[in-house]
């Protein structure tokens, strides 16, 4: 039955190849012409495409997704988990790999929208070890990641996209970013489009289609537990909340800052479709930062709510130009890059390091 779902995810989106290979070319368009008016040499982002490995590790999505398949059987929660390790990857100085660094007085994963949160660690080193068997010194971990995230997506009934590849891992993680780069659960609507600007993605069309990343996964009590109990300060429940809700969640949550599970999706836990909408329509978003999307009177997401809740097709295919988008982050110029022989330390050497950042870019999001 796994087998069968999984492929039906693949085939039953490929009438969205044509519309994401637009956007793939579009995208690398306007790479280009940024570099030449700025003067910067691009040639390296030639490498950047789907077709990165077809020569050097051909089978690379194939060996991620049988190690996808095996944690997933183990643990339904972890391709939620992994798509959201790709989103806090690229949000902090592009996606290179640097939430995976364990480097004690850098690493990403103590900040505070990580620590005791991300996951999915175990499953990357697992996919990185089997690549190395077959390919060693070629994948990078961010590419990983990034394949990861989308197989991740596929598996759970979501749209599938040509990931372009060619990332290359930075040597260094950056803490302090991460505690400021990344949106959080309790962020106003501004601010939140600012943190999306900041990192040059669409402050409507692609807040909308990448919070939808939502309707699988799960989330701890503290995470939206001042919804229930202490809401402006004075004890009360946030009246965006629908009531029905709010009581099986204090069920879940009988005092703040518990660290139970409940799901972000009350009615597809596990499937990845558009109910996450239809949810917010009658205030039934777990987190404050997803319900302002339809509860912010007068804002703009509320049209694309309105449209994704209606048109699954419209928000599959939204996602995927959105995840091409966010793929494409670009690195910091100083950020030398390498290929991670272990994705959680740098090389000890730098025989496979990249020194222009340039080499890291990708054309997609």
């Amino acid at each position: 039955m796994l087998n069968n779902r999984y492929s039906m995810g693949v085939w039953s989106k490929m009438s969205f190849s044509r519309h994401i290979v637009a956007t793939f070319f579009c995208v690398a368009l306007l790479e280009t012409s940024l570099c030449v008016a700025q003067g910067q040499l691009c040639v390296a982002q030639g490498q950047l495409t789907p077709t990165y490995y077809d020569q050097t590790c051909p089978y690379v999505t194939h060996i991620i997704r049988k190690i996808l398949l095996k944690a997933f059987l183990n643990d339904t929660r972890i391709t939620a988990s992994l798509l959201r390790l790709h989103f806090h990857d690229c949000f902090v100085q592009g996606c290179d790999g640097s939430i995976l660094l364990d480097d004690p007085n850098t690493t990403e994963k103590v900040a505070r929208p990580n620590a005791n949160s991300v996951r999915g660690f175990e499953v990357i080193d697992d996919m990185k070890a089997a690549l190395e068997n077959v390919c060693s010194q070629t994948v990078s971990c961010a590419d990983i990641v990034a394949i990861a995230a989308e197989q991740s997506v596929v598996l759970s009934g979501g749209p599938s996209w040509a990931v372009p590849l060619g990332r290359k891992d930075s040597r260094s993680a950056n803490r302090s970013l991460a505690n400021t780069a990344l949106p959080g659960f309790n962020h106003p609507l501004d601010l939140i489009k600012a943190k999306f600007a900041a990192v040059g993605l669409d402050t409507s069309l692609d807040v909308v289609a990448l919070s939808g990343a939502h309707t699988f996964g799960r989330a701890q009590c503290l995470a939206f537990d001042q919804r229930l109990y202490n809401f402006s300060g004075v004890g009360d429940q946030d009246p965006d909340l629908n009531e029905t809700l709010a009581a099986r969640l204090r069920e879940i949550c009988p005092t703040v800052g518990l660290t139970n599970l409940t799901n972000l999706d009350q009615t597809t836990p596990d499937d990845f479709d558009n109910v996450y909408f239809n949810n917010l329509q009658v205030e039934g978003g777990l987190l404050r930062s997803d319900q302002i999307l339809f509860g912010t009177q007068g804002a703009d997401t509320v049209e694309i709510v309105n449209q994704f809740s209606s048109n699954q097709t419209a928000f599959f295919e939204a996602f995927a130009e959105s995840m091409i988008r966010m793929g494409n982050i670009r690195p910091p110029a100083s950020v030398v890059g390498e290929v991670r022989l272990n994705c959680r330390v740098i090389n000890a050497n730098n025989s496979i390091t990249t020194a222009s950042a340039d080499a890291r870019l990708v054309t997609s999001i």
